[in-house]
Parts: C-alpha cells; sequence; structure tokens
C-alpha cells in the first residue's frame, strides 16, 4: 500500500511540470501576459504559490516554457515535413493540408495566436517568441521545399516563391476561424482547394502544369 502511494506520488510530481503549463496556457489566454498571476496559475494546478517557483523562477520563464510546450505538435508537423514523399507538387500540397489540418484540431494553437494578436503591439517580444516557435521553422521548411521544385524545373522561380506567401492564406484562414468561431463557417475543403490552386498556378514550370494542378 506505502508502495503504491509513494508511487502516485512519484507520477504527480513528473506531471507537474506539464501541469503547470498547461494550467498556465489557460490563465495566459484567458487574462493576457500582465494580469495572470503566479498564484492564479498555481490554484489551478491545486498548488501552492512556492511549487510553481520550483519548477519555473519568473512568470517570463514560466511563459518562454509554455510557448515551448503548446508547440509540440507544431514541432511534429515540421519533423513529417522531412518524411513527405513524391514530387515537389505532392509534398506541397501534403504540407498545406496538414497545416490546416493543425488549425483546427489544434484549440491551443488557435488560442495562442489570438493572445499573440491581442498583446503583440504591447509586447513585441512576445510576437518575436511567437514567431521563433511557429512561424520562422515553417517558412524555413516552405522555402526548402519550394527551392527542391525550383532545382528540378517543377517550379518557377517566380514572386510566387516567396514562403510568407504561399503561407499567407492558411494565416487568413486561422485569423477567420478565431475571429467568427463557428458563427460563420468558411468550408476547410473549399478553401483548401482554392488555396492550392492559387500557389499552383504560381508557381508551376508550363511543362509541368497538368502534373501540378
Amino acid at each position: 500500500m506505502d508502495d503504491q502511494k509513494k508511487l502516485t506520488r512519484a507520477e504527480q510530481k513528473a506531471r507537474r511540470p506539464v501541469q503547470i503549463l498547461d494550467a498556465a496556457f489557460e490563465e495566459f489566454v484567458e487574462r493576457g501576459y500582465v494580469a495572470t498571476r503566479v498564484e492564479d496559475i498555481a490554484s489551478r494546478v491545486g498548488v501552492t504559490k512556492g511549487t510553481i517557483y520550483v519548477y519555473f523562477e519568473t512568470k517570463e520563464q514560466l511563459f518562454e516554457a509554455m510557448i515551448r510546450h503548446i508547440s509540440a505538435p507544431f514541432e511534429d508537423l515540421l519533423s513529417s515535413v522531412n518524411e513527405l514523399k513524391g514530387t515537389a507538387t505532392e509534398r506541397l500540397q501534403k504540407q498545406i493540408e496538414q497545416i490546416y489540418d493543425l488549425i483546427i484540431n489544434d484549440r491551443k494553437l488557435r488560442e495562442l495566436m489570438r493572445f499573440v494578436i491581442a498583446e503583440g503591439s504591447r509586447f513585441p517580444q512576445i510576437v518575436d517568441r511567437h514567431h521563433d516557435a511557429f512561424i520562422y521553422p515553417l517558412e524555413q521548411q516552405m522555402a526548402s521545399l519550394i527551392e527542391d521544385g525550383v532545382k528540378c524545373g517543377e517550379f518557377r522561380a517566380a514572386p510566387a516563391a516567396f514562403a510568407d506567401v504561399v503561407i499567407a492564406p492558411a494565416i487568413a484562414f486561422l485569423v477567420f476561424k478565431l475571429t467568427f468561431e463557428d458563427r460563420r463557417i468558411l468550408d476547410r475543403d473549399t478553401y483548401l482547394k482554392a488555396h492550392v490552386d492559387l500557389i499552383l498556378h504560381g508557381l508551376c514550370e508550363p511543362a509541368f502544369a497538368s502534373g501540378c494542378l
């Protein structure tokens, strides 16, 4: 019995950092960075304020750790790009599709974006952290994929071969979803098809056009 209790306490201790980060996320997106108090995070977890400081020395450090924690699914997406097979066009289409799936299925990523939009003008360093954790790695992956397509003659070295432009419609979709929630529905499949069609018309070399589109 004592061993079971010790095991339970050990398991709880092992899970504590994740519990704190999840609670911090909820508090930050609900109250904003400035209004969030460490004691409120502790209360949500069911621990003392001092327990939070055992794992994170400052609120800023806790926020940075929370960003990394929430970015885990995004990092999985970036890793999966290296495993995609097929032509540059097929891989680009698949990556864009995965981005939309992540936007739709991961509430925490959506809410983090809402937080960044709301707090960004007052706390530019928060925006920079979000960009470094989410946007920049995606831009680099997309740029590398497009470069592969250009090198093999599948894509044109055109203005459309700019990672920010390729990603932009997905960001617009995310902002729409954040703004209207379920009050207005933007069909994912229709929007995705239009996004891919628009990008590939700008990227594909004429000789590859039929295969692209």
